[in-house]
């Protein structure tokens, strides 16, 4: 349906878009997090590396600019060329002065075949002047913005130190879709306080709604993170690669089929991942996807219905 694959891939929709290879360079526009500066919280959500979810970024102390140009460098060992995403990763990247987030915006969009921006954020960190900023560079440009909602459950928002309500996602959801700017979310799968049932309830309120993409994660246990410091005390259960493989084929299965599916499975650095340990050959995972659908004959919203 999605040329070899059975879910609507992000190569696949970026190919449709821009007719040619997509690629996404991953920036640290020098931003932090009110869950890190001491406005929600001073240590970020649980999971979360001190890099902010930015492991493979360039040094934020390096220009945008350079940034860029490093970060091509590094994609071309993979693909000669191609149009560029400017991805906006590390921390929380609305949380700055409007000023600020229009000068590092507009100097990414300012690079050789820089086509589009991709903005990492929390809902509580878009408000009306942010809001303005994004529907003029969304009239300008290719623009996603990345939300990072990881379940709909109070008590798994209570222990990742989410930090904003349910309610806050939604109205930042509406504020988006009023202007017509793509949402990407992030939902995590193994949190040791949710059950399976629970993260199939999350899916299936993602699949109510008109979300353009989802990011679907593994939990990783990274070095030197709370999450390290709580699994070393409370040994709970890891997903093994067969249980994931099968709850991410049922998500795909409840999901619209226009949803595009940005990432199935996660990077962790291999010098500080814990656990899981398989994540680590990524292929074999999507490979294991790809097999279960076929023997399944299923794909991207078999049982998806409005």
């Amino acid at each position: 349906m999605w040329n070899d694959k059975r879910y609507h891939t992000l190569d696949y929709e970026l190919k449709k878009i821009f007719g040619q290879k997509a690629i996404k360079l991953s920036i640290d526009g020098g931003f932090t997090c009110p869950n890190r500066d001491g406005t929600i919280g001073s240590r970020g959500c649980i999971f979360c590396s001190e890099r902010g979810s930015g492991d493979f970024n360039s040094d934020k102390s390096v220009s945008i600019t350079n940034q860029i140009k490093e970060q091509k460098q590094i994609m071309s060992r993979k693909w000669k060329s191609g149009t560029y995403i400017a991805y906006f990763q590390s921390y929380t990247n609305t949380y700055d002065s409007v000023e600020n987030l229009r000068e590092r915006f507009y100097e990414a969009l300012s690079c050789k075949d820089v086509k589009g921006l991709a903005i990492a954020t929390r809902p509580d960190c878009i408000n009306e002047q942010v809001l303005e900023l994004l529907e003029e560079l969304n009239s300008k440009t290719f623009l996603w913005i990345e939300l990072g909602l990881q379940s709909i459950h109070d008590e798994a928002a209570t222990f990742i130190r989410r930090g904003y309500a349910l309610e806050q996602f939604e109205a930042a959801y509406r504020l988006l879709k009023s202007k017509n700017i793509r949402t990407v979310i992030h939902l995590i799968i193994g949190l040791p306080v949710e059950s399976r049932e629970q993260y199939i309830e999350t899916v299936k309120y993602i699949s109510e709604k008109e979300i353009w993409g989802i990011k679907l994660h593994m939990l990783h246990i990274l070095k030197n993170t709370d999450l390290a410091d709580y699994y070393g005390r409370n040994k709970f259960k890891i997903l093994s690669r067969e249980e994931y493989v099968n709850i991410v084929c049922d998500s795909l299965e409840l999901l619209n089929p226009s949803t595009v599916i940005h990432r199935l499975t996660g990077d962790g650095k291999k010098s500080e991942l814990i656990e899981p340990l398989w994540t680590l050959d990524k292929l074999r995972v999507l490979s294991d996807i790809d097999k279960e659908l076929r023997l399944r004959d299923s794909s991207q919203g078999k049982f998806f219905s409005l």
